[in-house]
């Protein structure tokens, strides 16, 4: 969908010490138009070299700075939890698509479904087609404009004659762009235009993003609502023994308060988490531009949290920066702004202007078709600035500070994009070590639980260690629970960093 950048600026990045800065070439190129500018004359050839020695644009990277891109990521593969050590693929995984990557029919379907219908995205498909209509104004003015004109006119002097004149003609102008002022503006409206097909993709893969991470917040807490409602089972029957021991006189009714304040405490979760699952349901229905409620009966039915499979190989950081469309939108914002700088500068130079018309003129309105009077003429004209209080200097300054911010915004953009991949690895790799521990914690905390009742029931130990194992038993499980949902979702912000999900 859009249009590939010149990467010139992300292909070999010097150190930032050793980093020319950008606003020299645009300088020199100013400053050749100076020198040529006090020679121009009327004559033709002379307004020709102008045009090809002036006009032209500083290079489109001129304007770019260097920010300090890593030749590799901290790391450059992900293997999957149950992968080991395996060796990296050799090419980056493909990432336009990557919700596929999760094999969950449900989650494609939505994400294809808001990829369609979210009404973000359809504003940001009008943006587009609102900068390319903006494009075609500015390039309009490049050509000629002709006009038609018709009058009728009646009139009677004093003491004189009714008399009639009728006249239709043709009016034609064109101002001719010797100092590329009018190019440079087409050319900063080409810059906003891949900048909004920018805007596009990365809205685009914010969206999949944000479809995802609701798809899995519902699926957690489903699965953590399942895993309350066991707990709760399992404490309901703890309960129930020991009201059984308090009836038969060989526990007290602090064991029987202690039972009941466990349960009462595990049922209290479950308005909570059936909450969050009916606030996940209505995210997902908003963000396919649906009603909230819509869903509801598609999405009831638990299915367990997907999990990417594979492992993830990483492309190098110039390569991801390149894919990325927040970083290829701030490259193209400095374009326009470079363009402008351009157009603000031929501003301050003379403007040439050719008119004329052509045009029939009879007394009567059968006369336009025959014996009509001819009429046309031609003009050239010349406007020269001789002093406007600094205001065209003024207008350059302002033009060339719009670039210093652009640039500096595209520094910040590259930058925070490493930060985000980077952080998104650790969050990763965190998680992943973090999910291991607790799934031994919550089968060790399992068999406890277990051991705990059986000897209770028995009478082996205090009713306390069966209320502390169960209770043990009830975190470690909803931890894994939740931990596991964490590491899809660390894996879809680490696609979503890597400037996945578009084409």
């Amino acid at each position: 969908m859009t249009t590939e950048p010149s990467p010139a600026s992300l292909d070999a990045q010097p150190p930032p010490a050793a980093a020319a800065p950008a606003r020299p070439g645009l300088a020199a190129a100013r400053l050749t138009c100076a020198r040529e500018r006090p020679r121009l004359a009327p004559a033709a050839a002379l307004l020709a070299a102008a045009i090809a020695g002036c006009a032209a644009l500083p290079a489109r990277d001129a304007g770019l700075s260097d920010a300090p891109i890593p030749a590799a990521w901290s790391t450059t593969a992900v293997p999957a939890a149950s992968a080991g050590a395996a060796a990296a693929p050799t090419a980056p995984t493909a990432l336009a698509d990557w919700w596929r990557l999760f094999d969950d029919p449900q989650l494609s379907g939505l994400v294809a479904q808001a990829l369609t219908a979210n009404p973000g995205l359809r504003g940001a498909r009008a943006a587009l087609a609102q900068a390319r209509a903006l494009r075609d104004v500015q390039a309009a003015g490049l050509l000629p404009n002709v006009s038609a004109s018709g009058s009728a006119q009646r009139a009677r002097p004093a003491g004189g004659n009714t008399a009639n004149r009728f006249q239709a003609g043709l009016d034609a102008g064109w101002e001719l762009d010797v100092f590329g002022g009018q190019r440079s503006a087409v050319q900063a409206a080409e810059a906003d235009v891949r900048a909004a097909q920018e805007s596009l993709a990365d809205t685009q893969v914010s969206l999949a993003a944000e479809v995802a991470l609701a798809y899995l917040d519902l699926r957690s807490q489903q699965a953590r609502l399942e895993i309350a409602r066991r707990n709760l089972a399992t404490q309901t029957e703890t309960l129930q023994l020991a009201r059984w021991r308090v009836q038969a006189g060989l526990a007290t009714s602090v064991e029987l308060e202690q039972a009941r304040a466990a349960s009462e405490q595990t049922a209290a979760q479950i308005p909570v988490l059936e909450s969050g699952i009916a606030q996940a349901q209505h995210a997902l229905a908003v963000l396919t531009g649906r009603a909230p409620a819509s869903l509801k009966a598609v999405l009831d039915p638990a299915q367990p949290v997907p999990q990417p499979a594979g492992d993830l190989a990483l492309a190098i950081p110039a390569e991801t920066l390149r894919q990325r469309p927040d970083v290829r939108r701030a490259e193209q914002q400095v374009s326009a702004a470079l363009a402008r700088v351009s157009q603000a500068d031929a501003a301050r130079y003379p403007s040439f202007r050719l008119g004329g018309s052509l045009g029939l003129s009879a007394l009567t309105l059968g006369g336009l078709g025959s014996g009509a009077a001819v009429f046309n003429s031609l003009l050239g004209s010349v406007s020269v600035p001789l002093f406007d209080g600094g205001a065209a200097r003024a207008q350059v300054r302002v033009q060339e500070a719009g670039l210093e911010q652009a640039r500096v915004n595209y520094e910040s953009v590259v930058l925070a994009a490493l930060k985000e991949v980077e952080d998104a690895l650790v969050a990763l790799r965190s998680d992943r070590a973090q999910l291991e521990r607790l799934q031994n914690a919550a089968e060790a905390a399992a068999n406890a639980a277990l051991l705990a009742q059986q000897r209770y029931a028995s009478g082996l130990i205090d009713f306390q260690v069966v209320l502390e194992t169960q209770r043990t038993l009830l975190n470690t499980q909803d931890s894994v629970a939740n931990t596991v949902a964490k590491v899809s979702a660390d894996h879809v912000r680490l696609y979503k960093a890597l400037g996945g999900g578009w084409e």
